[in-house]
Order: structure tokens, then sequence, then C-alpha cells
């Protein structure tokens, strides 16, 4: 409920308790399908494998870097980046093999205000479509909520990303708006979409994706019982 000041004026509710939230840091995060460590060096060649096995590119459509083209160069990209602290990336271990199949950061992390940015979202084919590719969201947004104990996790995608904007209301997340040519990707024009789950919405989010996630969820042959969105309504 909006408080008003000595003027009468709304000024938003009153957080007399709130204080900046811990930075997040190089954690191993578990689950039951795969699990989540800080990316490093030794990920690069058996990820690099991973993302071959699309066959094409078009997972880098809407990326705002080009593939490398082979490992020497992906391992490269990821020495630059895996010492980072924003972003503080990710790779999403596959419990089975143990081998890197994808990942994702925290970024535009924002501890004073408590809002942090899902992203570089990258999945392998050994990776997406998966229980364990939903559980690795899971994964990091209980650590952000729930560990953490941050007020807003948002997902920025393209636009015209439309798989990534059904992952987010799959997901749970809520769409807020449309930033107009908001980035020059590649030569050409961005439109961005904004989404977020915010504090008061995690509860519920969350018993669904653990639901989903759950054991008797799926069929022997692993097929869903009961979609994400049914769960959750």
């Amino acid at each position: 409920m909006n408080a008003l000041n000595v003027y009468q004026q709304p000024i938003g509710a009153a957080l007399p308790d709130w204080q900046p939230r811990p930075f997040p840091e190089r954690v191993v995060l578990k689950g039951d399908y795969c699990h989540l460590e800080p990316l490093q060096p030794g990920h690069a060649v058996a990820l690099f494998q991973a993302h071959q096995r699309a066959g094409d590119n078009r997972s880098w459509t809407w990326l705002l870097r080009e593939p490398e083209q082979d490992e020497a160069a992906f391992g490269a990209w990821i020495a630059s980046i895996c010492d980072l602290r924003d972003p503080l990336h990710f790779a999403v271990i596959d419990k089975q093999t143990g081998l890197p199949v994808g990942s994702l950061s925290l970024m535009r992390i924002d501890e004073k205000n408590g809002v942090v940015e899902v992203g570089s979202v990258h999945f392998s084919p050994l990776l997406s479509r998966t229980p364990a590719s939903t559980e690795a969201q899971w994964l990091l947004m209980r650590y952000v909520f729930d560990t953490l104990g941050y007020r807003r996790y948002e997902w920025k995608c393209n636009s015209l990303n439309e798989p990534s904007r059904r992952a987010a209301l799959r997901l749970g997340f809520q769409f807020e708006g449309r930033f107009r040519q908001a980035l020059v990707s590649k030569g050409h024009n961005r439109d961005t979409d904004w989404f977020s789950i915010i504090d008061s919405e995690w509860p519920a989010v969350n018993s669904a994706l653990q639901r989903w996630l759950a054991a008797d969820n799926f069929t022997a042959d692993g097929k869903q019982r009961y979609s994400l969105a049914s769960l959750r309504a």
C-alpha cells in the first residue's frame, strides 16, 4: 500500500527494515538433474562440443556475439569472462555425465536495491527442453530470492526472440513492456522486452517449479504429466 508524505503525495510503500543485499558469489548450486558451478576455462572444450551438436548456428541469432569457429577461440572467450564479477557466469553441469551442457549468468547486479537479471542464457541441444534446463533456471532463482533476499529478478530479450519470450512466461515471469530501439545488435535494430518476478510472486512461482520438477510429474519415458503453466494456475 502506498504511503503519503506530509504533503499528502503518494510516495510508495514504506520499507523500514530494508538493507542492501549480499552480492552474488561463486557458489555451487545443486539439483536433482544438474548443478550450477562458476564457469571456468576447464569447461570450454566440453561446452564447445555440446554446442556443436546443434548442427547450425540458429541458437546464436539473438546473442550479442557471433559464434566462435573453433575450440581455441571459444576457450579464449571463456577465459575472458570467467573471472568477471558482473556478469557472474555459471556452467550448467549434467548430473549424469558430469559435463557442462550450457551456461547462464547473473548480471546488472544491483545489491543496493535488491535487483538482478538472469542473462547470457545459452543452452546446448543436450540441455534445451529437458527437466535440467528448467531446474537450472530454478536453482538460480532460488539462490537470488531465498539465499540472497533480492526483491526483483529480471529477464530481458530481443522482442523478436519468441522462444525466449515463451520461456520467460512459462517460468513465471511477468511481461512488463518493450523498450523500443534499445540496441543496435549485429547491425540490426533491437527492441528489448522486459520481464520480471518480484519477491511477493516468488512463493507461488517456486511452488509450481518444485511440483513440475518432482519425479512423479514425469512418466517412465520422461514425458511431463502436468505442464508448468497448469501447476501455476
